[in-house]
């Protein structure tokens, strides 16, 4: 079965992504979102299937752009192939870099 395409809904304070995040689409959502961040205050990925390191590290910058963001639907690993990236490059619960 293929992967829905990536998507982004805001909703008050909150981004709602959904469907795959990966590579082939990271730009044209980088693109979306240009000039309506202001505000943001959560993250919510509990309608991503897939995470690739080009979405994780899309989300990872959205997460560092305000100051408390919130992530959403990360819970038991969050989607397929966040925990595994999270971990191989040692980024905290906000995702942030985690020095030793």
């Amino acid at each position: 079965m293929a992967d829905r395409p990536a998507s982004v809904v805001r909703d008050g304070e909150t981004l709602r992504f959904g469907g795959a995040l990966r590579r082939d689409s990271v730009a044209a959502l980088w693109r979306e979102l240009q000039g309506g961040l202001a505000g943001v205050r959560a993250l919510d990925l509990s309608g991503v299937e897939r995470i690739d390191s080009a979405g994780l590290a899309l989300v990872s910058l959205l997460a560092a752009r305000g100051e408390g963001v919130e992530l959403h639907g990360i819970a038991e690993g969050g989607p397929i192939g966040f925990a595994e990236l999270r971990e191989a490059y040692r980024l905290g619960h906000g995702l942030a870099f985690v020095r030793d």
